[in-house]
């Protein structure tokens, strides 16, 4: 049974809405957010990375920066650029990306569904990013950045989302990616309640994207929970801010590698050793068209990897995956990456950046050879979780990415 719960939202006007609401902070580095803010002084950049208003080469995890953060929160709030509601609503989120529709649910998830293993996860969290939400939460007492939760589609909530959107929508507008954000209120309290109510007939919730931000908003409640002697379990602390989507209306697009060098290999020994375990054919082709096969670029040539049905288990959830396949079969015997979330050798470029993103990096001589992968599909990933595993780093790239700033959570 999973928990949801309303809340009273700080969010835009409508009208500044669009200039508000901006990318999530881990999706731009801080030259690029620099960039955006110096014509936008209202993005939410300047809270969720708000480096951009401090001096260049500051250490990005100093209390400055926390600091600073508290301080543009509490600005936003005087200016009433973000207005608090007055009573505790439901949201819903709706985005449009070309012909892809994804329509979620913006509520409270509960901590402790997520301590219980109500909300399931399929990615380790490093304790040093873990630590960073946590002082970013603690410094303005709040949520800002929306946890990518998934569940398995039922026709009753599809029916309550579209009851919610015969109304007028609360913000509607187009960023410059070509993303159409759409966004409502749900102040009716029964059908808040039918809401909720069909959440608990949900066993499971999924982290899509967020796994730092829910990880962090946990050990927060844990915190709090210890040092409430009041607790009750009902209190804002207990939940952290997330968008809950139906599975059939994931798009994942696949999370690519680049490597520097071919481990003292030749051109030709590294063929030799790949053609154990893959058979390679030279091809036009850039994208896999399915799954357990690759497309593989190097000295201007694209060739198509298949794996052969013996490297790796199909029965395995985490095995079969086509990112731990490459990794069991070619990245770690081949090239020497052993760990690559540490190895300097390798980098992930997201799905959404396209092959000739690839053709690029190896073409200026950056990266000798570039995978391009056939992306990981919901059905695998929640195949995963259930079988309480972990996949392999950088497996899956879910679009379109939600912005923040339209709604945050106050812990209190």
């Amino acid at each position: 049974m999973a928990r949801i719960e309303p809340f009273k939202g700080v969010r835009p006007s409508k009208e500044l809405a669009q200039f508000v609401a901006s990318h999530p902070y881990d999706v731009l580095n801080s030259e690029e957010a620099r960039e955006i803010v110096k014509d936008n002084n209202k993005s939410f950049l300047r809270i969720v990375k708000p480096e951009v208003d401090l001096d260049k080469g500051i250490d990005l995890y100093s209390k400055e920066v926390y600091q600073k953060a508290k301080d543009n929160f509490a600005s936003f709030l005087k200016d009433n650029i973000l207005i608090q509601d007055e009573t505790k609503n439901l949201y819903l989120y709706k985005q449009i990306w070309g012909d892809h529709v994804q329509v979620g649910l913006v509520a409270g998830a509960s901590a402790q569904d997520y301590q219980d293993d109500i909300i399931k996860k399929h990615e380790l969290t490093r304790e040093a990013k873990e630590k960073d939400r946590i002082n970013h939460i603690k410094a303005i007492n709040a949520n800002t950045g929306p946890v990518f939760l998934t569940f398995r589609q039922k026709d009753e909530i599809d029916a309550l989302f579209a009851k919610v959107m015969e109304q007028k929508a609360e913000y509607d507008f187009t960023t410059d990616d070509g993303v159409s954000h759409i966004f409502y209120v749900i102040s009716d309290n029964e059908l808040i309640n039918k809401i909720r109510d069909s959440f608990k007939r949900i066993d499971y919730l999924y982290v899509a994207d967020g796994h730092h931000r829910s990880a962090s908003g946990t050990k927060i409640k844990i915190e709090r929970e210890k040092a409430n002697q009041s607790h009750t379990g009902d209190e804002e602390y207990n939940f952290f801010l997330s968008v809950i989507f139906p599975d059939n209306q994931m798009k994942i697009l696949p999370y690519n590698r680049v490597v520097k060098d071919l481990n003292g290999k030749t051109k030709e020994e590294f063929f030799n050793k790949v053609k154990e375990s893959f058979i390679i054919t030279e091809t036009d082709i850039k994208e896999p068209e399915a799954t357990q096969n690759y497309c593989m670029y190097i000295d201007n040539q694209w060739y198509k990897l298949v794996a052969k049905e013996d490297s790796f288990d199909k029965n395995n959830a985490v095995d079969s995956l086509d990112v731990a396949i490459l990794q069991n079969n070619l990245l770690d015997p081949i090239l020497g990456i052993k760990n690559p979330r540490i190895d300097n050798n390798i980098d992930f470029i997201g799905g959404i950046r396209g092959t000739k993103e690839l053709e690029k990096l190896v073409n200026n001589k950056k990266f000798i050879i570039a995978f391009s992968l056939f992306p990981t599909s919901i059905e695998q990933l929640f195949a995963v979780a259930d079988s309480g595993n972990i996949m392999p780093p950088k497996s899956t790239w879910f679009e379109p990415k939600l912005r923040s700033g339209l709604i945050t959570h106050l812990l209190d």
